[in-house]
């Protein structure tokens, strides 16, 4: 690698569409769930991106909160078991996991991004604006052991676990105290010892109160659809707490990018799939995302660790238009590393 350069790893935030004609309501049960996640998950890794996260279709409450508070998987209220928090779709990467290394000539391994939703999302998802601190201190010991689960497999790495509280800066509900915020996500980040450990956020307001949170050493703000709130992060508090940045550079809001096309374009674009494509990709070209992922550089330099899309693409219509919105931001990637001499 250059000096005068980062090492920028792209990755992506998780959640991804299903198969047409499926719903998350109608999921197939089983390896038939698990060959959906495999393949999904295979979708991203042919696109380029280089710490994949497990396709997350399940509800990013439920697939945790169910486990937590099955008394049958607990060990006290909202304190889990360990050998019950398991993440299912990260066993549906093992067998992929095992074809990488044998079809590599190197033995290369698979090296994955995982999301677990954090202790405060959580939390306000059962308690609203309460604040039962001791209650969210056992939530947060649970999301620890998700995490210190997930690094047991023994065909692919974690090389970086995210922390997933979009509600932080945003919501209402949130009425912690700053000390309890913090004692939460440090009691969560206690097992990433070794490996980048990302929270991900939808304002960058809490960015310099968690950016301080010990274990936690990455910061994700969703800077595409609005490239000022990086100008929000300060670069010195990064530094001061050894801490990095996670750029948004592909715009995910694809509600809000059709119907801005409408308003433009004086159509439906959604009765025209195929225009639809093309619209939203001319907009959202490789050229675009690197012009974005140029911007973030400007701002932190060396700080900026990790880029890629802005939140999940669960939303959007297809498979096909996800992943070429993967395959975009490999390409601005690559195109910025090499004008860097990366």
């Amino acid at each position: 690698m250059a000096d005068d350069g980062p090492d920028i790893i792209f990755d992506d935030i998780g959640s991804y569409p299903l198969p047409a004609g499926m719903s998350r309501e109608s999921l197939p049960e089983g390896e038939a769930y698990l060959a959906v996640v495999r393949d999904a998950m295979a979708q991203k890794i042919e696109a380029g991106v280089e710490r994949p996260t497990y396709p997350q279709f399940r509800d990013m409450i439920r697939m945790f909160m169910d486990p937590i508070e099955d008394p049958g998987r607990s060990e006290s209220p909202y304190v889990i078991l360990p050998d019950h928090a398991q993440i299912p779709e990260l066993s549906a990467l093992e067998a992929l996991g095992r074809l990488m290394v044998e079809e590599e000539d190197e033995g290369k391994r698979l090296s994955i991004r995982v999301c677990v939703t954090g202790p405060v999302e959580l939390y306000i998802s059962r308690f609203g604006a309460t604040d039962y601190a001791d209650i969210l201190e056992k939530i947060a010991v649970s999301v620890g052991r998700f995490i210190e689960a997930s690094k047991k497999s023994r065909s692919f790495d974690v090389s970086v676990v995210s922390i997933d509280e979009p509600s932080l800066g945003i919501s209402p509900n949130v009425i912690f105290s700053d000390e309890e915020i913090t004692e939460a996500l440090e009691i969560a980040a206690r097992p990433c010892g070794g490996i980048d450990c990302e929270i991900h956020l939808h304002s960058p307001l809490m960015a310099e109160l968690t950016c301080a949170v010990p274990g936690i050493n990455v910061i994700g703000v969703e800077s595409a659809a609005n490239p000022d709130y990086l100008k929000l992060v300060d670069r010195r508090v990064l530094e001061e707490n050894d801490a990095f940045i996670r750029a948004g550079i592909a715009r995910t809001d694809i509600d809000g990018m059709v119907a801005r096309l409408n308003d433009r374009l004086g159509t439906n674009l959604w009765r025209d799939p195929e225009r639809l494509e093309r619209e939203v990709f001319t907009s959202e070209s490789a050229k675009v995302l690197e012009e974005r992922l140029a911007g973030a550089f400007r701002l932190f330099e060396d700080r900026l660790r990790y880029a890629g899309p802005d939140c999940g693409l669960g939303s959007w219509p297809s498979q096909k238009m996800a992943k070429r919105c993967l395959a975009n931001c490999s390409i601005a990637i690559a195109s910025f590393r090499s004008r860097r001499g990366i």
